[in-house]
């Protein structure tokens, strides 16, 4: 490279940094209000009615997750997923919801769930919201997870809700 164009290239740089440094110390967007938040959590637990609601006022509570405390995060297809309401969670999926092996496991994709403990094994001992197992969602699941449940089961796993605190 020659001198000129080293400098010139320099000459564009300066130009642009101070565009580069206004966005990236501008404001960051300000957080989603917690209490609307655990208000979105709390309903995605049995009322389809109130989270079309709010999704539609915010859009983004859909993979929005409230913090019980001691790591027990919660978002409103985990609530719909572990008290097994699949009519709720497949709303959520349905709206784009990340969806996760706890979901796999409500609606006895066993296919799924299979894939995913041959890549992490130790997944089968993953905790949901407020520390139900993979089983618990399975027996949540009903015959349609019949399948899932009999083989977590065979790998030795017992319905067991394990306190996170």
């Amino acid at each position: 490279m020659k001198r000129n164009q080293f400098i010139r290239g320099l000459g564009i740089t300066a130009l642009t940094t101070p565009a580069l440094i206004r966005n990236f110390s501008a404001e960051p967007e300000p957080q989603m209000d917690k209490a609307i938040v655990q208000e979105f959590v709390r309903v995605a637990h049995s009322d389809i009615t109130k989270v079309k609601e709010m999704l539609a006022e915010y859009p983004n509570l859909l993979n929005a997750a409230h913090d019980w405390k001691y790591g027990d995060f919660e978002t409103g297809l985990g609530a719909a997923t572990h008290v097994g309401d699949k009519e709720l969670a497949s709303y959520f999926v349905d709206q784009g919801a990340q969806t996760d092996i706890f979901t796999a496991c409500l609606f006895g994709h066993l296919d799924m769930l299979k894939s995913i403990l041959a890549v992490f094994p130790k997944s089968l001992y993953a905790k949901g919201p407020h520390g139900f197992t993979l089983l618990h969602h399975a027996i949540k699941g009903e015959e349609e997870a019949l399948p899932v449940k009999e083989y977590l089961e065979s790998l030795g796993m017992k319905e067991t809700k394990i306190p996170l605190y």
